[in-house]
């Protein structure tokens, strides 16, 4: 069991230097990239992840990124949630923006800038109204 564990989270680039640790003992980075693995493993052929990278430093966001970037790459789908546009953009080919239920975009990465993105989720003509307003824009 140690070894397939081994082998399968080197395989998806994931670096844990004792898979004898608890999870609970592994930083918040490591346990998402485990869980991930963990679902790919068990072939998850779709991962819902919602703010996988919300309590976590630059360093192990990134590892959750580029994880989810390699498991996109063998072709499980990955639903991403979050309000960090610019993690979007780095792992994301198409983009949907929710408001209140309703869909606000709805492109692929070729038709979407990351300032386009970002303004979109940043609230767009309602941060604008709200700019004027406080008389800033």
């Amino acid at each position: 069991m140690k070894q397939i564990c081994t082998e399968q989270l080197l395989e998806m680039g994931v670096d844990i230097p004792d898979v004898d640790v608890e999870a609970g003992n592994l930083s918040g980075g490591q346990r998402q990239v485990i869980a991930i693995a963990r679902a790919v493993y068990f072939g998850a052929r779709v991962l819902i992840l919602d703010e996988p990278t919300a309590a976590l430093g630059v360093k192990q966001s990134g590892a959750v990124l580029r994880m989810v970037a390699a498991v996109r790459d063998k072709g499980v789908a990955v639903v991403l949630v979050t309000h960090n546009p610019h993690h979007a953009y780095l792992v994301g080919d198409h983009f949907t923006i929710l408001k209140l239920g309703r869909q606000e975009l709805d492109a692929p990465r070729a038709q979407v800038t990351l300032e386009e993105l970002t303004h979109q989720m940043a609230g767009g003509g309602e941060l604008e109204a709200l700019s004027h307003e406080l008389g800033r824009g």
